[in-house]
This record gives C-alpha cells, structure tokens and sequence, in this order.
C-alpha cells in the first residue's frame, strides 16, 4: 500500500528528529536500497542546524543553564515542535511555553520568562518598520478626545510580565561579568524598535497594568481606571509619556475612527 503524500511527510519528518525512528517509506540512495547510514548523516545535520538556530536565539539562556544542558533541551523541545517556517529566526517561539513545562523550570523558575524577553527581542529586531509616535503628536490631542483615544502598538513592541526580575537577568547577561540583580522581584519589560536598535527597557511596575492595557488597545480611560485599580499612586500622564517615548506606538486613533 503507498504511503499517501500528507504521512508521507510526517513519517519523514518524525524519523529526521527522532534516532529512535526507523527510516521514512521511500527514501533510497540510487540503487534503489535503503540506506540508514547516509540518512543518519542527514538527521544529524538537521538536529546539528536546528539546535544552532536555538543557541543563536536564546544565548542568555544557553548560558543559564550550560551549554551541554541547553543542547539537551534543545533536542527534547525538537521532538515536539518543528520550524513550522523556512526563516530559522522564528524557530522557538514556543520555547518559554515549553521550558514551563520542563522539569529545568523547578530549579530555575525564571528561565521561561527570561526566554520570552530573548524571543521578544528577536521578533522586535525582524519587525516591519514604522515610525513611532512622537510625544508632540500626543500633545496635539484634544484633552475632551483623551480618554477615548485608542494608541496603536508599534509592529515591534511587546511586553514581558514576570513574577521574577527577567529584565535584569537578561540585561545582567549582556556581559562578560554577571552581576545579579539587586532585588529579586517582579518585573514588566518592554521590547521595542522604535528606530534602529532595539531596546530593552524595565517599566514601574505600577505602570505595567497600563502599558499591557494599551498594547492590547484598550481606550487610554480604561487602561488608566485598571492601573489606579491596582495601584493608587499610578501618575497617567507620566506613564503615558514615558511609553510613547519608548516607543511603544506608531499612530494614535479614537473610537469614532474604529470600524462599527
């Protein structure tokens, strides 16, 4: 019976990340035999290529935990998820998902979140080009049109919320020396490109209700009325400064703009 094209694809795509896996239907040299030696030589390269495509992309992480370690993870995340796009950049989005359900995430239990930042930083680097919202365009808002003004996140902005000090973690690892950070504690931070670089910036806490709030398009009154919620000596107007000149937005709109 012939092995439709669809299985075909997923046998060929098990047995070239799992060793245990025996080789595909259909793959031959050319006499026509089998041959799981040279198709061994392949699956290395591909396992050999994927797991550089991590290391590049999580190099904080890959220092966290050990280079010997890291590759293991590397090779168990595999057996789960492939590249599911032909740009290897993108290969580990779901990685911080994963490692949550790693057993590593006992010992460390801030390493997902530290993936996430890293992941972050990555997409914001590939994002499309936009300018951002400047601090005189807000201005030029009319204080009655302020509330129900809605601010477009920027194509490279994102934000990591964490029960742990992941920004300072990631930051701490931008050098050859490490020093820990001064408090363990919770952390919100922003990723973004606004111009040329991208930049990786710890918000107020007080403010991180707002920032997501808005990132998620909530009209400025809603997403100041959740930060008071939280915290009661959350400042608007320094927190709404302060994310417009991050960079956070690229255009501003209100409801009378929204489709009906």
């Amino acid at each position: 019976m012939t092995m439709g094209f669809e299985a075909g694809q997923d046998a060929f795509a098990r047995a070239v990340t799992d060793p245990e896996a025996a080789l595909p239907p259909g793959v031959t040299s050319r006499r026509g035999e089998a041959d799981a030696m040279r198709f061994a030589v392949y699956r290395n390269n591909v396992t050999v290529g994927l797991i550089r495509a991590l290391e590049m992309r999580f190099p904080v992480a890959r220092r966290l935990v050990g280079e010997a370690f890291f590759r293991t993870l590397a090779r168990d995340y595999m057996r789960h998820e492939l590249p599911a796009s032909p740009l290897l950049f993108e290969y580990g989005d779901s990685l911080p998902a994963f490692i949550e359900g790693h057993e590593v995430s006992e010992s460390l239990p801030y390493l997902a979140d530290v993936t996430r930042v890293e992941a972050a930083w990555t997409r914001a680097y590939h994002a499309r080009d936009a300018h951002p919202l400047t601090i005189a365009e807000l201005a030029a808002i009319r204080p009655e049109d302020l509330g129900a003004t809605r601010l477009v996140a920027h194509p490279s902005a994102a934000l990591v919320r964490s029960a742990h000090p992941a920004g300072s973690i990631w930051a701490a690892h931008q050098s050859e020396t490490v020093t820990p950070p001064r408090a363990w504690q919770p952390e919100t931070v922003l990723v973004a490109r606004p111009d040329m670089e991208v930049t990786v910036r710890i918000l107020p806490e007080r403010d991180a209700p707002f920032a997501q709030a808005l990132l998620a398009g909530e009209a400025l009154d809603a997403a100041a009325a959740k930060a008071l919620a939280a915290d009661a000596t959350f400042d608007f107007g320094s927190a709404l400064v302060g994310l417009v000149s991050l960079g956070a937005f690229s255009a501003r709109t209100d409801d009378e703009d929204l489709p009906k």
